[in-house]
């Protein structure tokens, strides 16, 4: 496996990337690009990446992803040659 990356659902972005960066994370990407009203981030500190998404950015597109029971994530794992580790 290359990477495993967390895309966390969040209420407060602005709240959570101010957490962050006290850790000592940085943002790398972001939607929008510019500005502060932020509905994606990607932030890394070293070889350690997290994903931040508010729910309301989703729309309608993951219904099944709610916080009504807890909290809510994806996993977008990186890995290589994905076919020949399923025929294991």
């Amino acid at each position: 496996m290359e990477s495993l990356t967390p895309n966390i659902f969040v209420k407060d972005m602005k709240a959570t990337i101010a957490f962050y960066q006290a850790l000592g994370f940085n943002i790398i990407m972001s939607v929008p690009e510019e500005g502060e009203d932020f509905v994606w981030v990607n932030m890394a500190n070293g070889g350690v990446n997290l994903m931040f998404q508010t729910l309301e950015s989703l729309g309608n597109n993951l219904p099944q992803i709610s916080r009504a029971e807890g909290g809510s994530l994806l996993l977008y794992i990186k890995l290589k040659n994905i076919r020949s580790f399923f025929r294991m």
